[in-house]
Order: C-alpha cells, then sequence, then structure tokens
C-alpha cells in the first residue's frame, strides 16, 4: 500500500466513530498535494445535507485525534467538507444510493465519438455501470468510466 493509501486509511479508521456518534456518512477521505501544500480531507454527509457547523464540529474532535496519533510526516492542512452537488460516486454504497437518478459518465476514451454521457442509473455490479439514455440501455465497464457523478440542472 502507498504512503498516502495508509493516511487515508488510518484517517478512516479514526473519524469513523466520530461520524457514526454524530449519525453522519463518510463519503471519502483524500489525501492530495495540491501547489506546495498537502491536504487532508474528509467529507462528511447526512440526510438534509451537511451545516459548516457539523464540519467544525467533526475538525474539532478530529484534530484531537491527529495530534495525537501524528502519523502524519509531512506537514499538511485538514479540512472537513461537504462532497457538494457534483460529488463523484466512487463506493458501491454511492451507486445504490444514486439508483433512478441521472448521473453523468466521464470515460478515458472516445465511445462512439464521445466522452460524456448523461442518462438515469439503472444498475451495476464489480464490473459494469449500466444507464439509461433516450429509452437505451447503455452497459459502461468500469474501468472504462474516468469519473461518474450525480447530474444536476442549474
Amino acid at each position: 500500500m502507498s504512503q498516502r493509501s495508509d493516511y487515508e486509511n488510518k484517517t478512516e479508521e479514526l473519524i469513523l466513530p466520530i461520524l457514526d456518534r454524530m449519525g453522519f456518512e463518510l463519503v471519502d477521505v483524500e489525501y492530495v498535494k495540491e501547489g506546495q501544500d498537502f491536504y487532508l480531507r474528509a467529507y462528511i454527509d447526512k440526510p438534509g445535507g451537511i451545516t459548516i457547523n457539523d464540519c467544525v464540529d467533526v475538525s474539532r474532535e478530529m484534530n484531537e485525534l491527529l495530534d495525537q496519533y501524528d502519523y502524519i510526516s509531512d506537514p499538511y492542512i485538514f479540512e472537513v467538507s461537504s462532497p457538494g452537488l457534483g460529488r463523484p460516486l466512487k463506493k458501491d454504497k454511492d451507486l445504490e444510493r444514486s439508483i433512478g437518478q441521472d448521473v453523468d459518465i466521464h470515460t478515458y476514451k472516445a465511445i462512439d465519438k464521445q466522452k460524456e454521457f448523461t442518462g438515469m442509473l439503472k444498475s451495476y455490479d464489480k464490473d459494469s455501470i449500466v444507464i439509461e439514455i433516450d429509452g437505451n440501455d447503455i452497459t459502461f465497464n468500469r474501468s472504462d468510466i474516468s469519473l461518474i457523478r450525480l447530474a444536476f440542472d442549474f
């Protein structure tokens, strides 16, 4: 496992009991470098949406654990936030919750001269995702998908 994965896994292990107690869901954890800075981010959600106060409460408790366990060697910035409207659907539980909703799919390579598709999520399994576009089912190999997220209109 990579150092990044180790940091993300340890963070998930520490934050889950906090979120369970508060009735929140962990959507994702990421450890990334942006410019000169490293960021450790936890994306959380709950029915009705996450508020800034929810993020502050989780951050306050988690910062104590991060200081206590001190498992990340580089200086970093810890952030807790809502995943937002256009959040990626990364886990099977995200896909399950989104069955029947419109999703955007971006592929690594063009399929019939396009790389972006929007349709209703019908089903998924470990290898593929099926969406309905204009009454037709289209199956995508998961390995061909660079991004899948909920579609939203402005």
